[in-house]
């Protein structure tokens, strides 16, 4: 089993910044990509940023150039720097991970409960 927990969601003004971070616990082999969705009531869950094992990262379009993804593979996190945020961040952000339970095992991912994250003045 697999546990993910985020912290650092909040209420923040157009323009401002928060940080997200989510903590990897639990038995398994490895961990190959973690990032984030986000999904705002109503509509599908999107992806906003990706990374592999090896630090490659993916962005949506949207964040580009604001959103920052960042692994720390020794201690199972990821975090995600939010700068210049705007109203339409808002949303619910969920941590994922894509993980091998065993050495022999195919990847499952597993998600985090979730974090609310909105953006107001």
């Amino acid at each position: 089993q697999v546990q993910l927990v985020e912290s650092g969601g909040g209420l923040v003004q157009p323009g401002g910044s928060l940080r997200l971070s989510c903590a990897a616990s639990g038995s398994f082999f490895s961990i190959n990509v973690m990032g984030w969705h986000r999904q705002v009531r109503g509509k599908e869950r999107e992806l906003v940023a990706s990374v592999t094992s090896v630090g490659d990262s993916n962005y949506q379009d949207s964040v580009k150039g604001r959103f920052t993804i960042s692994r720390d593979s020794t201690k199972n996190m990821v975090y995600l720097q939010m700068n210049s945020l705007r109203p339409e961040d808002t949303a619910v952000y969920y941590c994922y991970a894509n993980v091998r339970i065993h050495s022999g095992s195919w990847p499952s991912v597993s998600w985090g409960q979730g974090t609310q994250v909105t953006v107001s003045s």
